[in-house]
């Protein structure tokens, strides 16, 4: 049986899963930013919820990249202010391509 990390070697290995992933990358990294930032303040999801005002299952769609929408800048600013942060923007030229 293949490990997580063969397994995703070998899946990258092809260009059209390459493609995806690379085009999902930014949003992997904020998704990662906001597990480790719940982590580091030591909250389950539920609590995290419970600051907020919402549900645990809510907290979890947010987590996890998978809610039918994407979250608004207001409930981003909820989720990181509930847990100490705040949430920094930055618009950083990357190369164009056609």
């Amino acid at each position: 049986m293949l490990t997580h990390k063969e397994l995703k070697a070998r899946a990258l290995k092809r260009a059209d899963v390459k493609a995806e992933y690379d085009r999902l990358d930014e949003e992997f990294a904020l998704l990662d930013e906001f597990l480790k930032a719940r982590a580091a303040a030591g909250l389950t999801q539920a609590e995290l919820a419970e600051r907020i005002g919402t549900t645990q299952s809510a907290i979890a769609r947010l987590e996890s990249g998978q809610g039918k929408h994407s979250p608004s800048l207001a409930t981003l600013q909820r989720y990181a202010h509930a847990l100490g942060c705040r949430i920094e923007l930055k618009l950083i030229h990357t190369k164009l391509t056609s």
